[in-house]
């Protein structure tokens, strides 16, 4: 495990430290997961980035002709 000093904005500071206390976890434990969500964010838009780069139409309309066609049910009308 690592240890970082950051500066921040004291409003940005006071409004992560009540955040934290509303949630009854440290400022620590906040600011990991904070942290966790943004590099989660990023990897997961790298990954569809990937993903997309390798799509191939005509296997997605082959996929879409094979499923067969009917109405929607009513609570897909919605």
């Amino acid at each position: 495990m690592s240890t970082i000093s950051i500066r921040l904005p004291d409003s940005l500071h006071n409004m992560a430290k009540t955040m934290a206390s509303q949630d009854h976890i440290s400022m620590n434990q906040f600011i990991a997961s904070a942290v966790a969500e943004k590099v989660s964010a990023l990897a997961t838009e790298t990954y569809l980035k990937e993903r997309a780069e390798r799509a191939s139409l005509t296997k997605f309309i082959a996929a879409l002709d094979a499923v067969p066609a009917q109405a929607p049910d009513a609570h897909d009308l919605r």
